[in-house]
């Protein structure tokens, strides 16, 4: 086969040759052939590529194949549903609500309603008119130590940082959060000017990098905090643990992304990547996190202070219930994301594999909260792929107070999913720091088209909520949504996450599902009790003998 493909190609440049010399004024067709035969040479003789040695030229057809068969699947082959991580058909309705475009569907659902894992909310005979309804619902944000409390709207712009995004994605959303009447979160790479510029509500991110408010050996730096955490615009303060695209891994800003501008923001050498590490300098244990709470609210005028994470070990989360018990902080507000969440870069080990998912994470933390008796201070804030009214109303009805979502946005800035977000490539200038890519996103087109996403959205959430016969989104509850588990099953969430009774988890009577995970939890450290053991254990033998 190979020795075919290079009589092919010398027949091809030899023949070439002849006509050139045959037919005067040719010479261009030399030129090509001879490019061509030279490519091919080196195709040859090159040793990085068995696949070109053996066929040259040839070969990198695979590369260009390959180079272009996401967008002819995107655009060609792809169906209403089958489309990853976003289908097509949520991207559509992103797109319609954003411009103010008619968004609803003909002929019945493409979902297929048999399939196991189905899912739908239950109406109510009694219904109510949409009109009766408030078409702007507000969760007040803020427990009892908090001054400052805030009120949020059911669905905020979830946490990305501007290095993640451009300036002109950071301007367009906190525009467009000022426009709606939303908040946005800056994600763990700092308070920026462009988080400033427009006056959007802001909560601001504290990562383990602590970018903008750090000392140079990268440790917080609380005066650098208190200034800004007391901006007008900022309303709440959130500290990161972890997320749900690479929980348990630091933050990741490949060193492309990483210019000057955002250098001096973070306070980081240029062209570095930039990766955050993955615990905390400021403290070390479930007492710690608390005690740092309060010190954040004591800063920042008592603003409303909260800390978002991904579910992984579950001991370690009751290990901050028990703590919260033992020291009397609680944080005014909790943000869980599902482990689907993620907008940047990640390996991809931590992206599929690790961190449990929202819907499972945010029944397991409302639990919890109810289980020692917290609920009725800390509100819930769910994250992680959350996009359409009813993805908002599912979670609202599994314990959430509030929803944040990250890729919805950007779709409304006009993203299309090219899968480039690290890359630095964004075709549409969402993510990424090429000033020639993202100068052709417009802020006052983008911005009004982020504020008529959330009106919309947020419009169809209150309208699934009539159609339930229910005024707040605070009566949802359990019972409202059911999965198909099987072809044979449904059940209701209540029965798939059973409701825990008040107090439960502070007796000697801990519910069998959580008892395990309770034994193991200790508010002085984030690690199992019997793990703890095993290593203590295991030092006292290495050290006698």
């Amino acid at each position: 086969m190979r020795n075919r493909v290079l009589f092919i190609v010398t027949i091809g440049l030899m023949s070439a040759l002849l006509l050139a010399f045959t037919y005067n004024g040719y010479w261009w067709v030399v030129g090509i052939f001879g490019l061509l035969l030279a490519i091919a040479i080196h195709d040859i003789v090159q040793k990085r590529h068995s696949l070109l040695a053996n066929f040259p030229l040839v070969g990198r057809m695979r590369w260009i194949i390959e180079e272009l068969r996401p967008f002819v699947q995107q655009y060609l082959l792809e169906t209403e549903t089958s489309g990853r991580p976003i289908s097509r058909m949520f991207r559509s309705i992103v797109y319609q609500r954003a411009k103010n475009s008619l968004d609803t569907v003909p002929f019945g659902t493409q979902i297929n309603t048999y399939q196991s894992g189905y899912e739908w909310i239950g109406h109510s005979l009694s219904a109510l008119s949409v009109d009766e309804l408030d078409e702007d619902p507000r969760v007040e944000i803020g427990g009892p130590d908090c001054s400052q409390p805030y009120k949020a709207s059911l669905l905020n712009i979830s946490a990305m940082s501007f290095g993640s995004l451009s300036k002109n994605a950071v301007l367009a959303l906190n525009k467009g959060a000022k426009l709606g009447g939303f908040y946005q979160n800056t994600g763990e790479g700092g308070l920026t000017p462009y988080h400033l510029e427009n006056g959007g509500d802001i909560v601001w991110q504290i990562g383990t990098g602590y970018f903008g408010c750090r000392n140079k050996d990268g440790t917080f730096n609380p005066l650098t905090f208190q200034e800004k955490a007391r901006l007008p615009a900022v309303k709440m303060i959130e500290i990161k643990l972890s997320q749900g695209a690479k929980p348990g891994h630091g933050g990741i800003l490949p060193a492309h992304k990483n210019t000057p501008e955002i250098a001096e923001i973070r306070d980081v050498p240029v062209a570095t990547d930039v990766i955050s590490p993955p615990t905390h300098s400021a403290f070390s244990t479930p007492v710690g996190l608390l005690e740092f709470v309060k010190t954040l609210r004591e800063l920042s005028g008592g603003k409303p202070v909260g800390f978002k994470l991904a579910i992984g070990r579950k001991s370690e989360f009751i290990a901050v219930c028990k703590a919260m018990k033992q020291s009397g902080i609680t944080p005014d507000f909790i943000t869980v994301d599902g482990g689907e969440g993620g907008t940047g870069a990640a390996p991809l080990e931590y992206s599929n594999s690790i961190g449990f998912p929202l819907r499972e994470a945010l029944a397991f933390v409302d639990d919890c909260l109810v289980g020692f008796g917290l609920r009725d201070k800390i509100k819930i804030i769910a994250s992680g792929k959350i996009i359409t009214a009813f993805q908002m109303v599912k979670n609202l009805s599994l314990g959430a107070d509030v929803c944040n979502s990250a890729r919805g946005m950007m779709l409304a800035l006009g993203c299309v999913q090219s899968l480039s977000c690290h890359t630095n490539t964004c075709p549409t200038g969402v993510a990424t720091q090429d000033p020639s890519l993202y100068k052709g996103l417009d802020i006052k087109d983008k911005s009004a088209r982020v504020a008529m996403f959330h009106h919309k959205t947020v419009k169809a959430m209150v309208d699934i909520l009539s159609s339930t016969g229910h005024r707040s989104s605070q009566e949802l509850n359990r019972t409202h949504i059911f999965r198909r588990v099987d072809q044979q099953t449904i059940k209701r969430y209540d029965e798939i996450f059973p409701l825990i009774e008040p107090g439960s988890f502070c007796g000697e009577q801990v519910p069998e599902a959580y008892a395990l995970h309770v034994k193991e939890a200790s508010a002085t450290s984030f690690k199992p009790v019997n793990i703890l053991a095993q290593v203590e254990n295991k030092t006292q033998t290495v050290s006698s003998s």
